[in-house]
């Protein structure tokens, strides 16, 4: 994937979860499982994109992505959550809830 793709992709969705992860993070692949199933059961209108920061470095970094797993949640084109790390699937769901309903009621 290019910085040109993913940028068109955040501007052509309303809803877009980029996840950052690499293959050697424990974490990155407990957690995408449960991202996935998140996304699809209770956001099923947003985009998800995974980026395998070992295979597209210079993409993590125009995204200033510096750990794993990070994901950036973009609504109308703009950032608007990025959580990194230990990232709690029941706060990250109340926290896109909001914005998710008013672009899509």
């Amino acid at each position: 994937m290019t910085t040109e793709r993913l940028q068109q992709d955040v501007k052509d969705n309303e809803a877009i979860l980029v996840y950052f992860q690499n293959d050697n993070c424990p974490p990155c692949m407990s957690l995408r499982p449960k991202i996935q199933t998140m996304v699809e059961q209770d956001f099923p209108k947003m985009n998800l994109t995974f980026v395998n920061s070992f295979e597209n470095p210079e993409l993590t970094a125009q995204f200033g992505v510096f750990t794993h797993p990070t994901l950036i949640i973009f609504f109308d084109g703009k950032e608007y959550i990025r959580a990194s790390k230990y990232v709690s699937i029941q706060e990250l769901s109340r926290k896109i809830k909001r914005p998710y309903q008013l672009i899509f009621s």
